[in-house]
């Protein structure tokens, strides 16, 4: 087995994150809760239950410098949590959206977090000093480019230019420059995507063929990734303003879900293959290298019995009341569904959830992975 070490926490897992010294795992099993598992020597201790969404939770990001935890949901609204005095205090984020929350990332400096959603907008917030709680403001409308909904979100690390994908078929690079926390400064030396950034500009649109399910810059911030439903891997070099580059990697198996880089060229995709790839090179020169999981043993005749069961029932007519339990079957992988979440660890190690309702840690060393 190719994993550090796995742990069946639910039935599903929708999406998780960790807190800044990898002691704590705040995850969501597929339902409207946040369950936050002190992790210890492998072991999963259930510490915390956060509640107040409706609905089912669809974004979870820890911030590690202020240590705050902020949730989004289906249910169109988002939390903030605090811990103070031994609990996790939330305060409601009014986002002023008439359908679901999809995702939620806090930005580099977090003192501002971007919410995408169903309602053709991306929400930026930041907290109000003078009223004493979390401020939202829409980019959306003709301007916005916007026509569906926004599945992932991604920040430059200058803590202004945000990158977003969904259903309408592109990459839009947006400016989220916020007075009284962005200033000209952060921009001075100029960005990838130019430097005059007023609130909401739309910077630049990159096409794709279909949904884009996830999307990342790199460390430097001078490339960006993305994910699509057509099982497509596109890198875009944008390391200088008006010489942007676009590579595609074709690859042969379902679609990614989830990626993040494990350093400034080395790549890390997972998905329906249930199995995270890896995919390195450089600018304008990515390719697939290899999938991580290396074969297990499938359980012993799992898959012939199955056909032979089914073959069976088609010839024989055999009775429908036949244990579904013979008719499961193992992949020869870790995770035995879709890997819904990637997550970086350490500059050793990362995480994945899935729809098998596992988490498994992965060291690049055991795996083969030297980054780049």
């Amino acid at each position: 087995m190719s994993v550090d070490s796995i742990e069946k926490l639910g039935e599903a897992i929708s999406c998780h994150s960790w807190n800044s010294d990898k002691t704590r795992i705040a995850l969501c099993p597929n339902n409207n809760l946040v369950l936050i598992y002190k992790v210890q020597g492998g072991a999963y201790t259930l510490e915390h239950t956060l509640t107040g969404h409706d609905s089912l939770v669809t974004g979870i990001d820890w911030g590690h410098n202020t240590n705050r935890i902020v949730t989004c949901s289906q249910d169109r609204n988002a939390y903030v949590f605090d811990f103070s005095n031994g609990e996790w205090k939330p305060t409601l984020v009014i986002l002023r959206l008439d359908r679901a929350a999809t995702c939620v990332k806090w930005s580099p400096r977090e003192d501002k977090f971007a919410i995408g959603s169903s309602s053709k907008a991306v929400c930026v917030c930041y907290f109000d000093p003078d009223n004493s709680w979390w401020v939202s403001k829409h980019i959306r409308g003709e301007k916005s480019g916007i026509t569906s909904t926004i599945k992932c979100l991604t920040w430059h690390p200058n803590n202004i230019l945000l990158a977003a994908g969904g259903t309408g078929l592109k990459v839009s690079v947006f400016s989220t420059f916020t007075k009284g926390i962005d200033s000209r400064g952060d921009v001075a030396n100029g960005t990838p995507f130019g430097s005059k950034l007023p609130w909401a500009k739309l910077c630049a649109e990159f096409p794709a063929n279909a949904w884009i399910h996830d999307i990342a810059f790199s460390p430097s911030g001078n490339q960006l990734a993305w994910v699509t439903h057509d099982s497509l891997v596109t890198f875009l070099d944008c390391a200088s303003e008006g010489n942007h580059r676009v590579q595609v990697v074709k690859t042969s198996g379902l679609p990614f879900q989830t990626i993040f880089w494990a350093a400034e060229n080395t790549l890390i995709a997972a998905g329906n293959d249930a199995n995270p790839a890896l995919f390195q090179g450089g600018p304008n020169n990515y390719s697939f290298r290899q999938l991580l999981d290396k074969a297990t043993a499938v359980k012993s005749g799992a898959n012939t019995s199955t056909a032979k069961l089914w073959q069976q029932r088609t010839n024989l007519g055999a009775s429908n009341s036949t244990n579904s339990a013979e008719l499961d079957s193992s992949l020869a992988t870790s995770h035995q569904n879709a890997i819904t979440q990637l997550r970086p660890i350490s500059a050793t190690s990362f995480s994945s959830v899935g729809n098998d309702g596992q988490v498994a840690v992965w060291s690049y060393s055991k795996v083969g992975v030297t980054v780049q």
